[in-house]
């Protein structure tokens, strides 16, 4: 048997920026960097931990009482210092937490995942036809882009007029995790109108009677949780519902384009098409870091993490971490990917991902129908984002099928 190493020790230093623009363009190489360093290494630029192995990703995002949600996601301490807005539900620890969290299990759940399956389902279909009779797109903008935008917020119950905050509101929030850089100011640029815009859509006056808002505001009806409490929630579910499915969309594509050997297995077996948006998933994650604050002094992967530190955590360089998975740079459609941390794991894994992964699954089951083959015409171009890993363009050509 192997001796385990409970060797408590220094975290080692590095001077890589994971936020610098040639980090956030071509990620894999300053992981490779950090993955040399051991599990958890220190910084330098930033004053935090950096954290991406798989198992230590996995131990922060399980064990809440140790690494906490309430001091935010980015590298201020909101405990401490003024936040941009009032702290969501992803920046609550419990109890809070635990009543908001129940507030939107009881809305987003299985069965009212499946009712969206059918409504959805058209839009997925009608986007396919529409896409596949131009040939040549922009999977981004043409389609990835398009597709949660028509049916995500119908779900949810907001009106048509300022709809278009949707996508830049979400670029702000999840750059806020982030360092206060030139792409966290470019996010800001028009920050108070895009707030405020979303902001009206989450009071209920603003709402169908219909959509998840309505129903999480039933809940501050029943005294679940309070108006301020509905308001966040609905607000959180229109910041995190949009744009990581884009890019999960976008990603998703941009993987199958670079392997038709993948595209055509799944065209003779469109049933996998579940297991190859996990993979795609996994492989290219649309969240790629985030920062959790030890609550106490601990140990993480033989690193000694005093008190207060700030973790940021690599969930992109977890999910391809070779202790984890075997070639895990490489997309392999046989690979059982469950268990990626994509959408989080533990108290704050992602409510809505079950929405996200049904409109991935419809728009690539729709494409599938109709597409022979999928083809690059050009070089994707990924988008300066400060946390999520996404294209602004993956040009590409959809030859029809003839069967």
């Amino acid at each position: 048997m192997t001796a385990v190493d409970t060797t408590v020790r220094e975290a080692p230093v590095l001077p890589v920026d994971p936020f610098s623009h040639e980090s956030i363009l071509d990620p894999y190489p300053m992981h490779a960097q950090l993955r040399s360093a051991g599990p958890v290494a220190w910084l330098e630029k930033y004053g935090c931990f950096a954290v991406n192995g798989f198992e230590e990703v996995y131990e922060v995002l399980t064990d809440f009482e140790t690494y906490c949600s309430s001091g935010g996601l980015g590298p201020k301490d909101i405990r401490k210092q003024t936040s941009w807005r009032p702290p969501s539900i992803l920046e609550s620890d419990p109890p809070t937490h635990t009543v908001m969290r129940r507030a939107l299990t009881g809305v987003i759940n299985p069965s009212s995942v499946r009712a969206l399956r059918g409504p959805f389902t058209g839009p997925a279909e009608d986007l396919a036809d529409a896409v596949v009779a131009r040939g040549a797109i922009d999977a981004v903008r043409d389609l990835a882009e398009v597709y949660p935008l028509r049916v995500f917020p119908d779900a949810v119950g907001i009106p048509e007029e300022g709809r278009e905050h949707l996508l830049p509101y979400g670029n702000m929030v999840f750059n806020a995790f982030g360092p206060e850089n030139d792409i966290h100011r470019e996010a800001f640029a028009h920050g108070e109108e895009r707030s405020a815009a979303i902001m009206r859509n989450c009071a209920r006056q603003n709402l169908s009677d219909s959509g998840f808002g309505a129903r999480i505001w039933e809940r501050a009806h029943e005294g679940l949780i309070t108006p301020e409490q509905a308001t966040l929630l609905v607000r959180a579910l229109l910041s995190a519902g949009v744009d990581t499915t884009v890019f999960g969309i976008g990603n998703t594509l941009k993987v199958l384009s670079e392997r038709p050997d993948a595209w055509a297995a799944l065209r003779k077996n469109p049933h996998l098409a579940k297991f190859a948006v996990d993979e795609a998933l996994r492989v290219e994650s649309p969240f790629q870091k985030f920062h959790r604050t030890a609550t106490v002094d601990a140990v993480l992967g033989g690193v000694h993490i005093p008190e207060g530190a700030k973790l940021l955590l690599f969930l992109g360089a977890a999910n391809r971490d070779p202790r984890r998975w075997a070639d895990g740079d490489r997309f392999d459609l046989e690979r059982t990917a469950a268990g990626h941390v994509a959408f989080g794991m533990g108290l704050h894994q992602c409510v809505g991902q079950p929405i996200a992964r049904l409109e991935i699954e419809l728009v690539l089951q729709a494409l599938l129908k109709r597409v022979e083959r999928l083809e690059p015409t050009g070089e994707p171009v990924p988008i300066l984002h400060n946390v999520l890993r996404g294209f602004e363009s993956i040009p590409v050509r959809l030859v029809p099928a003839t069967d």
